[in-house]
């Protein structure tokens, strides 16, 4: 009796171990549409919403040594107590090691954001790059403790996607396994910044995923609430902003002057954005100009921000602050103009340094400041029709956000859940949507897909504009032994005829020469040295391109539909 007991022993434990492969092949390829993925996208939601605490907490603890405030959100309070030439020289020395850190550890000295995390997840299957990320991280950390004045939000947002490529490293998964992960990690990583569940799910869809497919909302939405819960843990269910009682719209007859906020917001979002180009074109050319290495580019924006400081010290750091202050009301009607503008230039210096960081809440900064400024001008001119000018500051507030990151339906909601004011939410639509509309328009949809237009990746026209880069004319083309080739005969009269393309080029580089020549192929060739004739790698059928270009299209249409 001892041999049957053996083997159906065995066979059971045979059983267990083929569920358990069945159930790791279920994970890599098909684990958004399974109840075990959820688990994992539970664990990618503790770890990246950990990590954006630890930043957060790590930043506030190092401003507090760096300029010994006991309050980082009244930093200008404690700054007037520092020495002038220590903050001057806090954000040279913080440029100066941001520097060295991006220099050493990637490949171009630029700290990655949010546009390298929507580049992962449109062209790399949701990974991004994680000891450049890690860096990335570390030298925004130190920009935003050291005087920088950008934003915390976009460095944790691609440090939760260097957890989510980790991950998806470690599973092996699929592109769409990995897209799924990298919203995941994203969406907890703003859940807990801003203690904004619905936003961080919303916004991981809206700009990240740019769909919202249904595979993926449960797997986001549990990874979010992970997020929250981890935030507010950590530091309470408290609101990052405190309305005054009383901000509420009078009268319907006053949403027009909303109207005129969001375009007027629009506007002041597409200056922004422009001046920080501006300002990085300018960098660069500087940069070439003096010869400078590229380690010491942002200690040189350190010091221009060092110079600012010793008499506006607002623009140090986050800002949460002086937003705070256009908020409630605290700013006069200059402080509100003035801090708007050298808010802009900050900002703008900061990001042509390469010191790292993000846009989110300056954008907010920018937002309330000129809010308050149009509503105690319209209180004043109006009265009678007229609410409360701290209402126009939170309408500002998201109008300003959301043309900035082309999310309008995230950042509505990150406003109510920041300041818990759920009663104004028609004024705040009214002016997200035409900011949002006008802005759309002026610049490339977004600040983070105008980004990437200037580094040469189409994303804001759609899979159709960038898929076609996807593919290497080499992985496409027929070599010579393929059954149907091309004849050595039709080759050599194209290669004569000026018709040809290298194998390292993009469908996207063929295609115009395909509609230029009207040629069925073109020979794959690399030119050899002067005086040399070219090697022939094969050629590229125009309806092999044709092929892949629409199986590539009906894959990004299946999954942003499943």
């Amino acid at each position: 009796m001892a041999e049957p007991e053996k083997s159906i022993i065995a066979g059971q434990i045979g059983d267990v171990v083929q569920s358990c492969k069945t159930g790791w092949l279920v994970l890599r390829h098909r684990g958004p549409s399974k109840i075990q993925f959820w688990f994992i996208a539970l664990m990618v939601g503790i770890a990246a919403g950990g990590a954006a605490v630890g930043f957060r907490i790590a930043i506030e603890w190092l401003q507090g040594v760096l300029y010994n405030a006991k309050d980082v959100r009244s930093l200008q309070e404690f700054i007037a107590d520092v020495e002038w030439y220590f903050i001057l020289l806090i954000p040279v020395a913080g440029g100066l090691l941001t520097g060295i850190v991006l220099h050493v550890f990637t490949p171009d000295g630029r700290a990655r954001s949010v546009a390298d995390v929507i580049e992962g997840a449109a062209m790399n299957n949701g990974r991004v790059g994680i000891r450049s990320g890690l860096a990335s991280a570390f030298a925004s950390m130190i920009t935003l403790s050291s005087g920088g004045s950008t934003g915390r939000e976009g460095p944790v947002v691609h440090l939760a996607a260097v957890i989510s490529s980790w991950v998806s490293g470690v599973l092996k998964a699929d592109g769409i396994t990995g897209r799924d992960l990298l919203g995941c990690a994203v969406a907890a990583a703003v859940s807990a910044s801003f203690n904004a569940p619905i936003a961080g799910a919303l916004f991981a869809l809206e700009v990240v995923l740019r769909h919202f497919a249904v595979h993926a909302f449960a797997p986001i939405v549990i990874a979010s609430a992970a997020g929250t819960v981890i935030s507010r843990l950590t530091f309470g269910d408290v609101t990052e902003f405190m309305l005054p009682a009383g901000s509420a719209l009078s009268f319907y007859q006053e949403l027009p002057a909303f109207l005129i906020l969001g375009l007027l917001c629009g506007l002041v979002a597409v200056v922004m954005m422009r001046t920080i180009f501006w300002a990085d074109t300018m960098g660069t050319a500087v940069q070439k100009a003096t010869g400078m290495p590229r380690w010491l580019r942002p200690a040189a924006a350190g010091l221009v921000l060092g110079a600012l400081a010793i008499f506006f010290p607002h623009i140090i750091g986050v800002g949460y602050g002086t937003t705070s202050a256009a908020l409630t009301g605290e700013l006069l009607l200059y402080e509100a103009v003035v801090f708007t503008i050298l808010k802009v230039i900050a900002v703008a210096v900061t990001m042509a340094g390469r010191m790292g960081g993000g846009v989110f809440s300056p954008s907010l900064m920018v937002g309330a400041m000129t809010g308050l400024t149009f509503g105690m001008i319209a209180t004043s001119v109006f009265p009678n029709v007229s609410g409360a000018e701290t209402l126009y500051a939170l309408a500002g507030m998201g109008a300003v956000a959301a043309a900035v990151l082309g999310a309008p339906i995230s950042t509505t909601l990150i406003v109510f859940e920041l300041t818990g004011d759920w009663q104004t939410g028609l004024a705040v639509m009214v002016a997200v949507s035409l900011s949002s509309a006008l802005s759309s328009r002026m610049v490339d949809r977004s600040f983070f897909l105008t980004q990437l237009e200037r580094r040469g990746v189409h994303l804001a026209a759609g899979p159709q504009a960038y898929l076609l880069s996807m593919f290497r004319v080499s992985n496409v083309m027929r070599k010579p032994d393929h059954p149907r080739a091309a004849s050595d005969e039709a080759i050599w009269q194209a290669i004569e005829a000026g018709h040809f393309i290298d194998p390292n080029a993009t469908l996207e580089d063929a295609m115009p020469i395909f509609e230029e020549t009207n040629e069925p192929f073109l020979p794959v060739v690399t030119l050899g040295a002067e005086g040399e004739p070219p090697t022939v790698q094969g050629a590229l059928f125009q309806m092999d391109a044709l092929r892949e270009y629409n199986r590539a299209l009906a894959a990004t249409a299946a999954e942003e539909h499943s």
